[in-house]
């Protein structure tokens, strides 16, 4: 699994160092690969045109993620696709961009990079992104791409993780890039403060669900490779979040009440080990319906 700590997500121009860290290159399905370092799964495709890849890591993580590519393709990467503004997807956009590559982007995305972005769950600034690093093309909807004899569909899901998310679908490969919107096996950070909320998470996992068969691979933004099945457990993880925290909230509970009432205990065991710790969990789920207060049950 990528390593991935609060630091590495609220300093996003500021990663930890790269020096000893090892990219893995994971074979998904024909022609398409996840590569693990340091911060969001990449996704990778490869074959009769150029490379390919949904988002690209920190900055000083770039050479050898190109070092990964060269071992399963002698062709440049032409296009780079960010599922999201955070840095750990997007920091080697400048150095991408630099090699010839085109970043592309919901609109969203950039317009975050373009500016000064506040992380209230962890009380930090993170600077405008230079120039270099921003999408030179960006949509509002969907977006396809026809490369290495696949059609791969990217779509906007709304106030999930944040307010700029892209899902990725791969057609002849059945796999799915699905940035963080799915956090693997563990509680998922939801960014209130840029626009992320409970709902739209549920949306997105339901949106890819109807999208998808038993068959497709699913590349979550961290965790590692899996199935339909898994994403389900996710999605059904989540709602049972929503319900029982959703009420309380209509109560009036404050958060210290809500956090003593310790709402999700059987669920901390199995989701709440990873990057996210079950307080902190709470804590985000709780700004999120607090600010959707009598609109968060309804999907």
């Amino acid at each position: 699994m990528a390593a991935l700590t609060l630091a590495s997500v609220a300093r996003a121009q500021n990663p930890p160092d790269a020096s000893q860290v090892q990219v893995k290159v994971v074979p998904v399905a024909a022609g398409v690969y996840m590569l693990e370092g340091m911060g969001g799964n990449i996704g990778l495709s490869v074959g009769t045109d150029d490379a390919f890849i949904i988002d690209d890591q920190y900055a000083p993580m770039t050479p050898r993620i190109k070092a990964a590519i060269a071992t399963v393709t002698a062709k440049p990467v032409r296009f780079v696709v960010n599922t999201h503004w955070h840095g750990d997807h997007t920091g080697g956009n400048e150095a991408m961009a630099g090699s010839g590559a085109i970043v592309f982007a919901h609109e969203n995305v950039r317009r975050r990079m373009s500016s000064e972005q506040f992380m209230a769950a962890f009380n930090s600034r993170i600077p405008a992104s230079p120039r270099g690093a921003l999408p030179v093309v960006t949509f509002s909807d969907t977006i396809s791409f026809y490369i290495n004899d696949d059609s791969v569909r990217t779509f906007h899901v709304a106030n999930a993780h944040t307010d700029g998310d892209a899902i990725m679908f791969f057609r002849k490969a059945n796999v799915a890039h699905m940035g963080d919107t799915f956090f693997n096996g563990m509680y998922p950070f939801i960014d209130v403060s840029t626009g992320g909320s409970v709902a739209g998470m549920i949306a997105a996992a339901n949106r890819a669900l109807e999208m998808s068969n038993a068959g497709t691979r699913f590349i979550p933004g961290h965790g590692p490779v899996t199935t339909r099945a898994d994403l389900v457990r996710y999605r059904d993880m989540l709602v049972t979040v929503r319900r029982r925290v959703q009420p309380l909230v209509v109560q009036g509970r404050t958060l210290r009440q809500v956090l003593a009432a310790k709402p999700l205990a059987d669920l901390d065991a199995q989701w709440g080990n990873g990057f996210m710790k079950p307080e902190q969990f709470l804590s985000i789920v709780y700004e999120s319906l607090s600010r959707t207060r009598g609109r968060g049950a309804r999907r």
